[in-house]
């Protein structure tokens, strides 16, 4: 059964988000990459810092504690990459924003925060987005006010002075039917990033915070990837991300598998792990696995909190082990700052993250960070980590299927060379 087939058993679709700061799925520093997450670097001086436009962003040189991707030796076995990512990420009263840079920051992990761009513009200033199919001043997730912005700003730029990226989740998440992102063009597609992220570029001039510091990047270089609402849309979206220099997508659905190039980008979707208790398969985001224990309830049973959280932590440690023993592909798991049934995703998610990420062997990374590995290594041993189906170890070994040759015998024992007298 496909991914596909797989997710359509057992997934409710929902269309919409109610909350200000809900993102929605469908139901369905130069040191080597030894470790996981940040390595040894330090902020790049201010004597480098370079305002862009009105001073909303700047450049400041190259991103602090960012890793060097590094090629694979022949016969190398490939380290466990996981990706912990957030969609239409903002800092609001939960301060969940703060909270999993902490996190992350504990474990020695990076993140990717798919900021969405209307939460970088003022209610008063709503005017001013202009959205594919629907009248100047609508979103379906709202907007902000000052003291939302300034949060979300010291949040944005501490994320990354830290080593983490900032992606887009875009503006108005529009779902479903009748102008939702599913029926864009490629050239409302064009709009809606250029929109995105002419906010995160424009945010002093729209606020007025004119005194305040600038985030520490050049955003139009920054933005490599995203992941659209409700996982709509990505064939149009992916076109228009092709030619807008975008290097990776994660608005699909697949296997554990390793990922390939779609249109010219990486498809790093998120997965397909064990549910427990079920005998379909779940997708590896929070909101997915609420609608499958409370329905379109957002506030279910709280008698049931605990398990169903315990639930969503046992899938995905099931779904890391499952990659770490077998054919190593890269685990990619998507959130929402969202206290849903109680906040039980959000402690799940704690929990995962000191789980895995301070395994050997494991890198808890950004996607920039990943797309960066994946382009570094021969597109050959790319070639051949795809051919190892979900959970499936190399029957030789790592070395014979990343050589090309079999791995030698064990000294001691028959068809083992001679040792030299």
């Amino acid at each position: 059964m496909t991914a596909t087939q797989r997710i359509a058993v057992g997934v409710v679709v929902a269309v919409a988000c109610a909350a200000p700061l809900a993102g929605c799925a469908t139901g369905s520093n130069g040191s080597k990459e030894g470790q996981s997450g940040p390595q040894n670097g330090a902020p790049a001086p201010q004597s480098v810092v370079r305002l862009i436009g009105d001073g909303s962003t700047a450049y400041t040189g190259a991103q602090p504690h960012l890793p060097r991707a590094e090629k694979l030796e022949p016969g190398q076995k490939p380290p466990q990459f996981v990706v912990f990512s957030w969609d239409g990420s903002g800092e609001d009263s939960q301060k969940l924003f703060s909270h999993f840079r902490k996190v992350a920051k504990e474990n020695k992990a990076n993140m990717t925060f798919f900021l969405s761009g209307v939460y970088m513009l003022p209610e008063e200033k709503r005017d001013l987005y202009r959205p594919p199919q629907h009248s100047p001043g609508r979103s379906d997730i709202g907007f902000n006010d000052p003291q939302g912005i300034a949060d979300t700003v010291k949040q944005v730029r501490m994320a990354w002075l830290e080593g983490n990226e900032i992606g887009t989740h875009f503006n108005g998440h529009f779902c479903g039917p009748d102008g939702g992102v599913g029926e864009w063009s490629v050239d409302e597609w064009k709009s809606e990033i250029d929109q995105a992220k002419q906010f995160v570029k424009s945010w002093k001039t729209t606020t007025g915070m004119t005194k305040s510091a600038p985030l520490p990047f050049d955003y139009d270089k920054e933005l490599i990837g995203a992941r659209t609402p409700c996982l709509e849309g990505q064939k149009n979206f992916m076109k228009a991300a092709s030619q807008m220099g975008f290097r990776y997508d994660s608005s699909g659905v697949n296997d554990q598998v390793w990922p390939k190039k779609k249109q010219g980008l990486w498809d790093l979707s998120m997965q397909l792990v064990p549910f427990p208790g079920h005998t379909y398969e779940q997708l590896t985001m929070d909101y997915n696995f609420m609608v499958n224990q409370s329905g379109t309830q957002t506030q279910g049973d709280p008698d049931m909190y605990a398990s169903w959280g315990d639930q969503m932590r046992d899938g995905l440690v099931k779904g890391f082990y499952r990659a770490y023993d077998g054919n190593r592909a890269p685990l990619i798991i998507g959130n929402h700052f969202e206290s849903w049934n109680g906040g039980t995703y959000m402690r799940a998610l704690d929990e995962v993250v000191k789980e895995v990420c301070n395994k050997p062997e494991v890198r808890c990374v950004s996607f920039h960070q990943l797309a960066d590995w994946l382009d570094a290594q021969d597109p050959q041993t790319l070639k051949k980590l795809r051919t190892l189906e979900v959970g499936e170890a190399p029957r030789k070994g790592w070395a014979s299927l990343l050589s090309g040759r079999p791995a030698p015998a064990p000294k001691g024992v028959p068809g083992a060379p001679a040792a030299k007298q």
